[in-house]
């Protein structure tokens, strides 16, 4: 008798699998010794990561009816939220001074970078969605769930951070009566948490919750309500401010700068933090540009999506960078850098000149563009939980649907919980740096991905059984391409895979370096310069063996252009930004991703959908390979009989 494993399956299915793989890692190990047994292991366990999910066919495909001007209003509206009411006082105070403007400069362009590799990601995949899709299809089943476990951190991270802003918004318009009382009923003295417990935070985040599971849509009417006044807010504080700007406050002497223990409010000028403090603050600011993929996603729906959609991309980016630099101009023209309020800049600036009316005219704009980015942070986050667990990768109970209301109703109370425990516990900036790095890791895996699937053979050539020709002078070959092949070959392909990891490893070795050594270079210390001119031509030297290689024929709908360059400078631009933030970021983050490899190890690589498929499909074949080998000795036998 066969009795079922944990993941439904007979043993019978298990050996069948267990014989369509080849002999078994003990008897690899038995025939050949360890090295045998250790890379037949290896094989094994490649197979099981690089398992990819089949492409839906038959789904319908969606009208194309967005144009250019559609999709650019899309990212604005995803886009322009939190940045503008709390990033700007946040980054110029404590990280950039005046020079906040050059640092959403520098994070817009690592967004129209990222956003121009997320568009070809989305034009591989003949349906909508989001990374996780694309990579799953794509690449294989581990990187898909990295970008996926990314993608819930930024989802609920996002959630968490829009609705303390929200909540440190209001409490600014009350006079900080809300965190004033609840500080003195429940302080929490911890280095690493909030001052207090954000009831209203968590209360908010749960009500928002509730109203998903149980079947509420999010209103379009009321998202582009929120949108315009958001818009118009913005102006107004562009136009209001700049009748007091004044240019004395970028050129503030140092002897003018107030100093205490605690604080170092830098040297004064234009950037009183120097170069580090720049990209320090981008690496903050590049907060305030996520929601921008939301457009790549749409690109089934795009009338012309080869011109329409990079065009929206860096529209979309250009006019929300335009309103977060002429914000944070007026801002710190306003007032002094190290005055501003991290929490709630406007209110505060207004009440110093006097303006309470133009106080909370902002305030209401804040609400209202925190409302609709809320909304937009919280609804796609069932979805991908639900998309993993259909997939199997994520607790099956997680993406149980409600019969009753059609939503899945346990994943989204769950998400709900925690997101409003993040945001509950955490400062506001924590969340603001837990969420750029996930974001930005998800964008250099995806700008890693468009690297190998522009170089990685077609699917017809895949099916084709090429013997791997390996050896060191082939290697070496094929590094320069000397034979200049037009189509990649399974050597080339390798090649490139290889490629690319070494230049990601670098990246960050590199990285590490500018931040280190950075300064002394700058200063002239040749040991310092050397090691980052060293360090820079082998990072130029493994593009240019990368763009020596032959690109796969596949036709997209649209296309990087400039690859493998710009992917890789999104990488670098990514990698460096991402070192930029703090240690205890990094050990949050760290404790994510590790949580996520336990469940995946444990769980989801046992119990995916592509895992069920390929043991059918095992069986399938069994069973045919069964019939035919019985109906051939039926035959054989009617044969002798007569």
């Amino acid at each position: 008798m066969n009795f079922p494993d944990d993941s439904g399956y007979s043993n019978a299915a298990m050996g069948h699998h267990r014989r369509a793989q080849g002999p078994s890692i003990k008897e690899a190990y038995n025939e050949g010794g360890l090295k045998a047994g250790a890379v037949h292991a290896a094989r094994i366990a490649y197979d099981i990561l690089s398992r990819r999910k089949a492409a839906e066919e038959g789904v319908a495909r969606l009208a194309r009816v967005l144009s250019a001007l559609d999709l650019t209003a899309l990212g604005v509206g995803s886009t322009l939220g939190v940045g503008v009411y709390v990033l700007a006082g946040d980054v110029a105070k404590n990280y950039a001074g005046p020079a906040v403007i050059l640092s959403f400069l520098l994070a817009a362009v690592a967004s129209v970078f990222a956003g121009l590799c997320y568009a070809e990601f989305g034009a591989r995949v003949p349906k909508a969605g989001s990374a996780y899709v694309y990579s799953y299809v794509c690449v294989g089943e581990f990187i898909a769930f990295i970008i996926g476990w990314n993608l819930i951190l930024e989802y609920i991270i996002g959630a968490a951070s829009v609705v303390k802003a929200l909540s440190e918004y209001l409490d600014s318009l009350l006079d900080k009566a809300i965190s004033t009382q609840l500080m003195e009923w429940m302080p929490m003295n911890s280095p690493h948490l909030a001052k207090y417990p954000d009831i209203f935070a968590f209360s908010v985040i749960m009500a928002f919750s509730v109203a998903l599971a149980f079947g509420v849509k999010e209103s379009t009417k009321f998202n582009n309500f929120c949108t315009g006044v958001n818009l118009c807010v913005v102006l107004f504080v562009i136009i209001s401010g700049s009748f007091k700007a004044d240019t004395k406050n970028w050129r503030i002497p140092a002897s003018e700068v107030p100093h205490s223990e605690t604080k170092n409010f830098g040297t004064g000028g234009f950037a009183p933090y120097g170069l580090a403090g720049i990209i320090k603050g981008a690496a903050v600011c590049f907060y305030g540009f996520i929601g921008f993929d939301c457009v790549a996603t749409a690109g089934e729906e795009a009338r012309r999506p080869q011109k329409s959609i990079p065009f929206a991309v860096v529209a979309s980016l250009l006019i929300v960078f335009l309103a977060y630099c002429g914000v944070s101009s007026v801002l710190t023209l306003m007032l002094p850098y190290y005055m501003q309020d991290e929490k709630a800049p406007f209110p505060f600036v207004y009440d110093r000149l006097g303006w309470s009316w133009a106080k909370y005219a902002v305030s209401v704009g804040a609400i209202c563009a925190l409302c609709s980015s809320l909304l937009g942070a919280v609804f796609p986050l069932p979805r991908i939980i639900y998309a993993m667990s259909s997939d199997g990768l994520l607790f099956k109970f997680m993406g149980r649907v409600s019969q009753k209301y059609q939503t899945p109703l346990v994943g989204t109370m769950v998400a709900g919980f925690f997101t409003g425990t993040l945001a509950m516990i955490f400062e506001l900036e924590q969340l603001i740096h837990m969420m750029s790095i996930g974001t930005l890791l998800a964008y250099s895996m995806v700008a890693s991905c468009v690297l190998l699937l522009r170089y990685e053979r077609t699917q017809s050539q895949q099916r084709s059984a090429e013997p791997l020709q390996f050896s060191w002078r082939a290697l070496l070959k094929q590094l320069f391409n000397s034979s200049r092949l037009d189509t990649p070959t399974r050597l080339s392909s390798m090649l490139v895979s290889a490629l690319v990891t070494f230049y990601g490893v670098w990246c960050v070795v590199v990285m590490s370096l500018v931040s280190r050594l950075g300064g002394a270079a700058l200063e002239g210390g040749g040991g310092a310069l050397l090691a980052l001119v060293a360090g820079a031509v082998v990072l130029l030297a493994t593009l240019v063996a990368i763009s020596r290689q032959p690109v796969s024929e596949k036709k997209l709908a649209f296309s990087v252009p400039l690859v493998p360059w710009l992917p890789g400078l999104s990488i670098l631009i990514n990698v460096y930004l991402m070192l930029n933030l703090d240690h205890m970021t990094w050990i949050r983050f760290g404790v994510w991703i590790a949580a996520g490899l336990i469940i995946y190890a444990t769980y989801g690589a046992w119990h995916s959908s592509e895992r069920r498929r390929t043991l059918d499909a095992v069986q399938l074949a069994e069973l045919h390979n069964d019939s035919q080998t019985a109906l051939l000795q039926t035959g054989l036998s009617q044969h002798a009989l007569g």
